[in-house]
């Protein structure tokens, strides 16, 4: 094939996909730079307001990242009264702070027809868990291997979230 025939090929597929009316939802934002290790990092309650204005209300869940200093990362979620999924993660615990809202930690248990994704599972939902409520000003922490699942969401939830990789013993 001519080059001038592989360059009029590649545009007619090129073109056509990067217009609006094929463009799929925007790619998630790119994640805050890692953290600088030699200064105290300020993240306001006005730009926390943005981000949560921002993150999208027609799924269960979502997300964005405040903090990045390796091992950690810090998050802050939005859970939509909608059913969640339960994740268990066995190379961390997870710690929560409830920012905004209440609701069920559902934890224990087994999880629900499991898939794994590296040393995650999830599942639809978890059998034979323990009920705990929290709300506004709450901290919950879920130990590895530990099944979760948020429950009895009534209105959106915020909470921070921050993954605390296992330490050898």
């Amino acid at each position: 094939m001519s080059r001038l025939k592989t360059i009029v090929l590649a545009l007619a597929v090129l073109v056509p996909l990067s217009s609006p009316s094929w463009a799929q939802a925007p790619a998630p934002t790119q994640p805050p730079p890692p953290t600088d290790r030699t200064k105290a990092t300020r993240f306001s309650a006005e730009e926390l307001r943005a981000a949560l204005g921002k993150l999208p209300t027609d799924r269960p869940s979502s997300a964005v990242r405040v903090f990045s200093l390796a091992p950690y990362n810090v998050n802050v979620e939005q859970r939509q009264p909608r059913a969640q999924g339960a994740s268990l993660h066995e190379a961390q615990a997870e710690l929560f702070y409830v920012i905004e809202g209440s609701a069920t930690l559902l934890t224990g248990g087994t999880l629900t027809n499991p898939t794994r994704t590296g040393t995650n599972q999830a599942g639809p939902g978890i059998d034979n868990g323990v009920r705990t409520p929290f709300s506004k000003g709450d901290f919950l922490i879920v130990p590895s291997g530990v099944p979760h699942q948020f429950v009895d969401i009534s209105a959106p939830v915020h909470l921070m979230s921050i993954y605390l990789p296992n330490t050898p013993q």
